[in-house]
């Protein structure tokens, strides 16, 4: 069995808090794509602490003015996968915070609701 490859996050930590550090996705689905993840090694976001909780969520605001200041990005979508179902790869709690821009897909209508794309649209 591999190591977790959010349990040591070396060199590629761009901020973070007592809890939780902020890294750019290795994949970006856009420019400034990045990831929220718990220091210690939790595998579904429903058995985080309130603390990670919070911490998660303290970091998203600081993530989301890092984004203003180098990428200048129109919204954002925010989301966690919990289970292979949903679509989680790494075995580790993460958040992404994509930062979406005019015109970088035809139609945005819907959002996050285009994990499932008949759905999308309503």
């Amino acid at each position: 069995m591999s190591a977790c490859p959010f349990c040591t996050p070396g060199h590629s930590v761009l901020f973070h808090n007592s809890l939780v550090y902020a890294r750019r996705d290795l994949n970006p689905v856009t420019p400034g794509h990045l990831l929220l993840i718990p220091r210690r090694h939790v595998v579904n976001y429903f058995d985080t602490t309130d603390q990670e909780r919070i911490a998660l969520l303290q970091l998203l605001s600081e993530a989301k003015v890092w984004l203003v200041e180098n990428y200048a990005p129109d919204g954002y979508n925010i989301g966690i996968n919990v289970g292979e179902m949903a679509g989680q790869t790494i075995a580790h709690v993460h958040m992404h915070l994509i930062p979406r821009y005019r015109d970088d897909v035809e139609n945005p209508r819907g959002g996050v609701r285009g994990v499932i794309p008949a759905k999308q649209s309503y």
